[in-house]
């Protein structure tokens, strides 16, 4: 079996938001890119199923739309540990051209598991590995926290309110994981950054299709106020200021 990983690249989360052109694009001046962190954490379960002797994961590739300054993020997926990289070369305008163009070659290049990570850090917009489900008329299981293979049995446990579910689903599937579905990310070790190297990186043209969407403007969150410090005896102004200025009593 194959396992295909979708990954985003986004901005560190210690970045410094800015925008330019009278706030209408992202200024990207001086950013440090990273993986995902959830696809992070979904490349590295597809690695521990592919590593784990009882199960039939003998490929583990990763996915990627955009430029070729993305690829020492992809790069970086390949150090991981995943087998191959594949960039369709064009711009992630939104979601939903970026779920058209990985089904794309889905289609052409098909894989058992697609795993996608819940949300990008960036636009937050939970919604690519949903689309890439129907696109492909895959099942597609949401907040999956674990995923299992024995005996080419797939099992997969889902959060939901005040407790998990357990889900048998049958090939091919798109998996959308959250925390939990590991550990912690998996770092890449200097063989690993050696081996990269060598590694196949495919870059693939756009297939042609419509940009449903369009970011207008952008607006940063309004600052937090000053820090107010009251005397751990003067309970009274805390109530006031909860009461009259927060407005949370």
């Amino acid at each position: 079996m194959k396992i295909l990983v979708c990954i985003s690249n986004v901005p560190d989360t210690t970045t410094k938001v800015k925008f330019k052109e009278n706030n209408t694009l992202f200024d990207d001046s001086g950013v440090q890119w990273i993986i995902n962190p959830w696809d992070e954490l979904a490349l590295t379960r597809a690695l521990e199923l592919k590593e784990d002797a009882g199960n039939s994961i003998d490929e583990v590739s990763v996915i990627h739309v955009g430029g070729a300054q993305t690829d020492a993020t992809l790069r970086k997926a390949l150090a991981i540990g995943a087998d191959k990289a594949i960039r369709i070369d064009a711009c992630a305008a939104d979601a939903y051209y970026v779920a058209g163009q990985i089904a794309a070659y889905l289609k052409e290049n098909p894989f058992d598991i697609v795993f996608s990570g819940i949300e990008s850090s960036d636009y937050n917009g939970s919604s690519v590995g949903a689309m890439i489900a129907e696109f492909m008329d895959y099942p597609g299981i949401s907040s999956v926290t674990n995923v299992d293979l024995s005996n080419s049995e797939v099992v997969l446990y889902r959060a939901i309110p005040g407790g998990k579910q357990k889900i048998k689903v049958e090939i091919p599937f798109v998996a959308v994981v959250q925390k939990g579905i590991t550990n912690e990310p998996r770092i890449p070790a200097m063989r690993g950054i050696m081996m990269a190297r060598k590694k196949p990186l495919e870059v693939k043209p756009a297939v042609e299709m419509d940009v449903l969407t369009k970011s207008v403007k952008f607006e940063l969150p309004e600052a937090k106020g000053a820090c107010k410090m009251i005397d751990a005896e003067n309970v009274e102004q805390l109530v006031d200021l909860l009461k009259n200025e927060a407005k949370v009593l």
